[in-house]
């Protein structure tokens, strides 16, 4: 399977909510890589990534980080990939709210889609609806997958208003 998502992360303590993103993408049959590229301890290491990642067939880049959080904005400072921001809820973050601002809040010109604080899941999903726009049959996945979704919520409805009765 050919890797058409990278996702990155600050530190293996990222893992655990980076990996919902890694099971989103392995559900739409779509390939990926991970690994961790940090902005501030590996800096040399990032921008080959980020340089480069087009370069290996990589169509998305998924970067996750807490605290100050900047290596989202760094990835779309040097990729002409889209890239999906993760801020993490760290150890030496502010309630996360440090990490939201610094990968929202960036400058015109230089995006990152941002989803919710440790929303890895979300980035996996948007991922794989950018990788959609190119790929019928992952296009075919999201739809079953809205519909499955739109079906439990119908069934917990129907479940909710018998109980009331």
């Amino acid at each position: 399977m050919d890797k058409r998502v990278s996702i990155v992360m600050g530190s293996d303590s990222d893992l655990p909510v980076m990996q919902q993103a890694a099971d989103m993408l392995a559900k739409f049959g779509i390939g990926y890589e991970i690994d961790i590229v940090s902005a501030h301890r590996t800096p040399e290491k990032l921008v080959e990534f980020a340089s480069n990642a087009h370069k290996r067939g990589i169509l998305v880049i998924i970067a996750g980080a807490g605290g100050a959080a900047h290596l989202p904005g760094m990835v779309a400072a040097l990729s002409p990939l889209p890239v999906i921001g993760v801020p993490i809820k760290s150890s030496n973050s502010i309630d996360g709210w440090d990490s939201v601002l610094s990968i929202l809040q960036m400058p015109g010109g230089v995006p990152v889609a941002t989803v919710a604080l440790n929303g890895a899941k979300n980035a996996g999903i948007l991922a794989a609806q950018v990788a959609a726009a190119a790929d019928r049959s992952v296009l075919e996945k999201i739809i079953a997958f809205k519909e499955e979704m739109k079906e439990e919520v119908m069934r917990k409805s129907e479940k909710v208003r018998n109980n009331l009765k």
